[in-house]
């Protein structure tokens, strides 16, 4: 199981950059997981657009799901080009149906996924979690049956993170406020917020993701080594995770 960081900012790009966006794969599987502001852009340096197999979404803030109408015109106008009729699933919660029947276009299509209940895309199994935002937003747990990713999305501190990543490999976390900030109200964590979930539920990684845009990033992984253990790394353009 492969991850690549196609985007990783909280809010907006920065130059030449995108916001959440991360590539999974698996064989010759391939998955978006949330499509923000310049990951089309983006994802070409890795895959071949029209080779993904599928999309899914944590929830419907512009910073994750930007791109998705730029997705559906690369989809509409190749699919054209190349004389072809390819779908590709989008799946999203229903929880929000004005952003969820946005997902199907003329060659995707919106699928909705019941969070009380397991996922299989492709030979991906995910389970989800409701988190703390302003709107309806699912934390992932993705495992091939070998190894376990969980992708926080967007949540401001809760301690159900702990047993939902427990002895995960690779925990993606969001990590947009600093050691003594608040992030609460916002939705969003600290790093050391962070690190707590990652020390207490025994995950293999650290990658601190979804980053404010003021600052010195650099101090993010500092402050979460204080409390976590393991390996921390700090999300970029381009990382690879891969077991």
């Amino acid at each position: 199981m492969k991850v690549t960081v196609v985007g990783f900012w909280g809010a907006y790009p920065e130059v030449g950059e995108a916001t959440s966006c991360y590539l999974l794969e698996k064989d010759d599987f391939s998955c978006l997981i949330d499509c923000g502001s310049g990951a089309l852009a983006q994802v070409p340096k890795y895959t071949n657009v029209m080779e993904l197999d599928a999309v899914i979404l944590s929830h419907y803030h512009q910073d994750h799901i930007a791109d998705v109408g730029v997705l559906q015109y690369n989809w509409l106008v190749q699919n054209q080009i190349q004389n072809t009729s390819d779908i590709l699933p989008i799946y999203g919660h229903t929880d929000d149906l004005t952003g969820f029947e946005k997902l199907t276009h003329h060659f995707t299509e919106g699928i909705g996924y019941d969070p009380e209940k397991t996922v299989q895309v492709g030979p991906f199994t995910i389970t989800f979690l409701k988190t703390k935002h302003p709107v309806a937003c699912f934390a992932m747990r993705i495992t091939d049956g070998e190894k376990v990713i969980v992708y926080t999305a967007d949540s401001s501190y809760m301690q159900e993170f702990v047993s939902f990543s427990r002895h995960a490999d690779l925990l993606i976390s969001d990590c947009s406020f600093y050691q003594g900030q608040d992030g609460s109200k916002a939705g969003h964590m600290t790093s050391v917020e962070c690190a707590e979930i990652a020390e207490a539920a025994g995950v293999g990684q650290l990658l601190l993701s979804h980053h404010p845009h003021f600052g010195d990033r650099g101090d993010l992984v500092s402050e979460a080594k204080k409390e976590y253990t393991g390996i921390v790394e700090l999300a970029r353009t381009g990382y690879t995770w891969n077991a």
